[in-house]
Protein backbone atom coordinates (compact mmCIF):
# COMPACT_ATOMS: atom_id res chain seq x y z
CA UNK A 1 0.00 0.00 0.00
CA UNK A 2 3.04 2.43 0.92
CA UNK A 3 4.52 2.01 -2.41
CA UNK A 4 1.51 2.53 -4.38
CA UNK A 5 0.20 5.75 -2.34
CA UNK A 6 4.14 6.83 -3.05
CA UNK A 7 3.30 6.37 -6.57
CA UNK A 8 0.20 7.87 -7.02
CA UNK A 9 1.40 10.96 -5.25
CA UNK A 10 4.85 11.07 -7.84
CA UNK A 11 3.08 10.67 -11.01
CA UNK A 12 -0.36 12.63 -9.79
CA UNK A 13 -2.28 9.81 -11.94
CA UNK A 14 -5.46 10.66 -13.77
CA UNK A 15 -7.24 8.19 -11.70
CA UNK A 16 -8.77 10.13 -8.35
CA UNK A 17 -6.14 8.89 -5.85
CA UNK A 18 -9.20 7.77 -3.86
CA UNK A 19 -10.28 5.23 -6.67
CA UNK A 20 -6.59 4.26 -7.21
CA UNK A 21 -5.75 3.40 -3.32
CA UNK A 22 -9.78 2.95 -2.50
CA UNK A 23 -11.19 0.79 -5.18
CA UNK A 24 -14.51 -0.46 -3.00
CA UNK A 25 -14.86 3.13 -1.61
CA UNK A 26 -17.28 6.04 -3.47
CA UNK A 27 -14.41 8.57 -2.50
CA UNK A 28 -15.17 12.47 -2.81
CA UNK A 29 -12.39 15.18 -2.54
CA UNK A 30 -13.22 17.97 -0.53
CA UNK A 31 -11.43 21.38 0.58
CA UNK A 32 -12.06 24.89 1.81
CA UNK A 33 -10.84 28.32 0.43
CA UNK A 34 -11.00 31.79 2.91
CA UNK A 35 -9.55 31.06 5.96
CA UNK A 36 -7.50 33.89 6.06
CA UNK A 37 -9.63 36.80 4.85
CA UNK A 38 -10.95 39.58 6.87
CA UNK A 39 -14.26 39.75 4.95
CA UNK A 40 -16.86 37.11 3.20
CA UNK A 41 -17.91 34.06 4.07
CA UNK A 42 -15.82 30.29 4.31
CA UNK A 43 -16.54 28.64 1.11
CA UNK A 44 -15.90 24.29 1.01
CA UNK A 45 -17.00 22.04 -1.95
CA UNK A 46 -16.73 18.19 -1.97
CA UNK A 47 -16.21 16.15 -5.63
CA UNK A 48 -16.77 12.73 -7.05
CA UNK A 49 -14.54 12.29 -9.97
CA UNK A 50 -16.16 10.10 -12.86
CA UNK A 51 -13.30 7.90 -13.56
CA UNK A 52 -14.49 7.58 -17.08
CA UNK A 53 -13.98 11.44 -17.99
CA UNK A 54 -11.07 12.38 -15.96
CA UNK A 55 -9.84 16.26 -16.13
CA UNK A 56 -6.49 17.32 -17.09
CA UNK A 57 -4.48 19.49 -15.41
CA UNK A 58 -5.89 19.54 -11.65
CA UNK A 59 -4.08 20.60 -8.72
CA UNK A 60 -4.02 22.95 -6.32
CA UNK A 61 -6.40 25.76 -7.24
CA UNK A 62 -4.00 28.38 -5.58
CA UNK A 63 -0.69 27.10 -8.27
CA UNK A 64 -3.84 28.03 -11.31
CA UNK A 65 -3.85 31.20 -12.70
CA UNK A 66 -7.47 32.55 -12.63
CA UNK A 67 -8.41 32.05 -16.18
CA UNK A 68 -7.34 28.28 -16.12
CA UNK A 69 -9.23 27.92 -12.26
CA UNK A 70 -12.40 28.99 -13.88
CA UNK A 71 -12.35 27.14 -16.83
CA UNK A 72 -11.74 23.81 -15.26
CA UNK A 73 -14.29 24.82 -12.75
CA UNK A 74 -16.60 24.37 -16.11
CA UNK A 75 -15.43 21.06 -16.32
CA UNK A 76 -15.24 20.07 -13.27
CA UNK A 77 -18.95 21.18 -13.13
CA UNK A 78 -19.77 19.10 -16.42
CA UNK A 79 -18.47 16.04 -15.73
CA UNK A 80 -17.55 15.03 -11.88
CA UNK A 81 -20.04 12.45 -10.90
CA UNK A 82 -21.29 15.20 -8.14
CA UNK A 83 -20.61 18.02 -6.68
CA UNK A 84 -21.90 20.80 -4.24
CA UNK A 85 -20.45 23.92 -3.11
CA UNK A 86 -21.13 25.28 0.93
CA UNK A 87 -20.42 27.94 3.16
CA UNK A 88 -20.30 29.14 6.42
CA UNK A 89 -21.11 33.02 6.88
CA UNK A 90 -18.95 35.84 8.49
CA UNK A 91 -21.57 35.94 11.47
CA UNK A 92 -21.17 32.00 12.00
CA UNK A 93 -17.11 32.16 11.58
CA UNK A 94 -17.32 35.33 14.57
CA UNK A 95 -19.45 32.75 16.65
CA UNK A 96 -17.86 29.43 15.91
CA UNK A 97 -14.11 30.34 15.14
CA UNK A 98 -12.56 29.45 11.77
CA UNK A 99 -11.19 26.18 12.46
CA UNK A 100 -15.04 25.28 13.27
CA UNK A 101 -16.64 26.88 11.07
CA UNK A 102 -14.56 25.53 8.08
CA UNK A 103 -15.25 22.68 9.45
CA UNK A 104 -19.22 22.99 9.17
CA UNK A 105 -18.64 24.19 5.57
CA UNK A 106 -16.88 21.21 4.65
CA UNK A 107 -19.32 18.79 6.32
CA UNK A 108 -22.35 21.08 4.76
CA UNK A 109 -20.49 20.41 1.12
CA UNK A 110 -20.31 16.82 2.05
CA UNK A 111 -23.75 16.08 3.16
CA UNK A 112 -25.11 18.07 0.23
CA UNK A 113 -23.99 15.56 -2.47
CA UNK A 114 -26.43 13.81 -4.62
CA UNK A 115 -24.42 10.88 -4.57
CA UNK A 116 -23.72 9.61 -1.32
CA UNK A 117 -20.09 8.97 -0.47
CA UNK A 118 -18.35 6.07 2.11
CA UNK A 119 -15.36 7.80 2.32
CA UNK A 120 -14.32 11.90 2.05
CA UNK A 121 -10.77 12.57 1.56
CA UNK A 122 -9.99 16.15 3.31
CA UNK A 123 -7.38 18.15 2.68
CA UNK A 124 -4.74 19.16 5.50
CA UNK A 125 -4.89 17.24 9.04
CA UNK A 126 -8.29 17.83 10.32
CA UNK A 127 -11.45 16.07 9.77
CA UNK A 128 -15.08 17.80 9.95
CA UNK A 129 -17.24 14.96 12.43
CA UNK A 130 -19.92 14.00 9.99
CA UNK A 131 -21.97 10.50 9.12
CA UNK A 132 -19.37 9.78 6.22
CA UNK A 133 -16.38 8.27 7.08
CA UNK A 134 -13.33 10.75 6.57
CA UNK A 135 -9.55 10.82 6.43
CA UNK A 136 -7.12 13.43 6.28
CA UNK A 137 -4.17 14.38 3.50
CA UNK A 138 -2.03 17.11 4.11
CA UNK A 139 -1.68 18.77 0.75
CA UNK A 140 -4.07 16.90 -0.60
CA UNK A 141 -4.94 19.28 -3.17
CA UNK A 142 -1.80 18.78 -5.08
CA UNK A 143 -1.75 15.07 -4.44
CA UNK A 144 -5.48 13.89 -4.90
CA UNK A 145 -7.49 15.16 -8.50
CA UNK A 146 -10.80 15.25 -6.57
CA UNK A 147 -9.46 17.29 -3.89
CA UNK A 148 -7.85 19.34 -6.45
CA UNK A 149 -11.04 19.62 -8.28
CA UNK A 150 -13.26 20.69 -4.69
CA UNK A 151 -10.12 23.21 -4.25
CA UNK A 152 -10.89 24.83 -7.85
CA UNK A 153 -14.80 25.11 -6.98
CA UNK A 154 -14.33 26.59 -3.36
CA UNK A 155 -11.98 29.04 -4.90
CA UNK A 156 -13.75 30.06 -7.86
CA UNK A 157 -17.00 30.17 -5.76
CA UNK A 158 -15.66 32.11 -3.37
CA UNK A 159 -14.13 35.17 -6.00
CA UNK A 160 -17.63 35.12 -7.23
CA UNK A 161 -19.17 36.23 -4.23
CA UNK A 162 -16.74 38.63 -3.26
CA UNK A 163 -16.83 40.11 -6.37
CA UNK A 164 -20.35 40.32 -5.56
CA UNK A 165 -19.60 41.92 -1.99
CA UNK A 166 -17.69 44.32 -4.23
CA UNK A 167 -20.91 45.66 -5.89
CA UNK A 168 -22.20 46.29 -2.69
CA UNK A 169 -19.42 47.82 -1.32
CA UNK A 170 -17.21 49.45 -3.83
CA UNK A 171 -15.54 51.69 -0.95
CA UNK A 172 -13.72 48.14 0.40
CA UNK A 173 -12.30 46.98 -3.54
CA UNK A 174 -12.92 43.46 -2.46
CA UNK A 175 -12.91 42.03 -6.29
CA UNK A 176 -8.98 43.11 -5.94
CA UNK A 177 -7.97 41.72 -3.00
CA UNK A 178 -10.97 39.36 -2.37
CA UNK A 179 -11.18 40.14 1.92
CA UNK A 180 -7.30 39.07 2.17
CA UNK A 181 -5.17 41.43 4.60
CA UNK A 182 -3.29 43.10 1.80
CA UNK A 183 -1.97 46.80 1.97
CA UNK A 184 -5.07 48.04 0.15
CA UNK A 185 -7.98 46.23 2.07
CA UNK A 186 -5.87 47.19 5.51
CA UNK A 187 -5.93 51.12 4.52
CA UNK A 188 -9.61 50.67 2.78
CA UNK A 189 -10.59 49.16 6.45
CA UNK A 190 -8.72 52.05 8.24
CA UNK A 191 -10.35 54.75 6.01
CA UNK A 192 -14.08 53.30 6.18
CA UNK A 193 -14.11 51.36 8.78
CA UNK A 194 -15.93 47.74 9.09
CA UNK A 195 -18.42 46.91 6.86
CA UNK A 196 -21.32 44.42 7.62
CA UNK A 197 -19.45 41.81 6.11
CA UNK A 198 -16.25 42.50 7.79
CA UNK A 199 -15.05 39.22 10.27
CA UNK A 200 -15.21 41.17 13.50
CA UNK A 201 -13.28 37.93 15.46
CA UNK A 202 -10.02 38.86 13.29
CA UNK A 203 -7.48 41.27 14.89
CA UNK A 204 -7.58 44.16 12.21
CA UNK A 205 -11.04 44.04 12.10
CA UNK A 206 -11.87 44.14 16.22
CA UNK A 207 -9.03 47.20 16.43
CA UNK A 208 -10.32 49.34 13.77
CA UNK A 209 -13.77 48.62 15.46
CA UNK A 210 -12.66 49.54 18.88
CA UNK A 211 -10.89 52.51 17.62
CA UNK A 212 -13.72 54.26 16.38
CA UNK A 213 -15.55 53.30 19.79
CA UNK A 214 -12.91 55.50 21.39
CA UNK A 215 -11.75 52.38 22.96
CA UNK A 216 -8.47 52.15 21.49
CA UNK A 217 -5.98 54.41 20.83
Amino acid sequence: MKSAIKSAHATFSLFDYAQFDYANEVCCGVDEAGRGPLAGPVFAAAVILDPSRPILGLRDSKKLTEARRDALAIEIRAHALAWHIAQCSEAEIDTLNILQATMLAMRRAVEGLVTQPTLALIDGNRCPVMLVRSEAIVQGDDKVPSISAASILAKTARDAALRALHLQYPEYAFDQHKGYPTALHLERLQIHGASPVHRTSYAPVREVMLRAKGKLQ
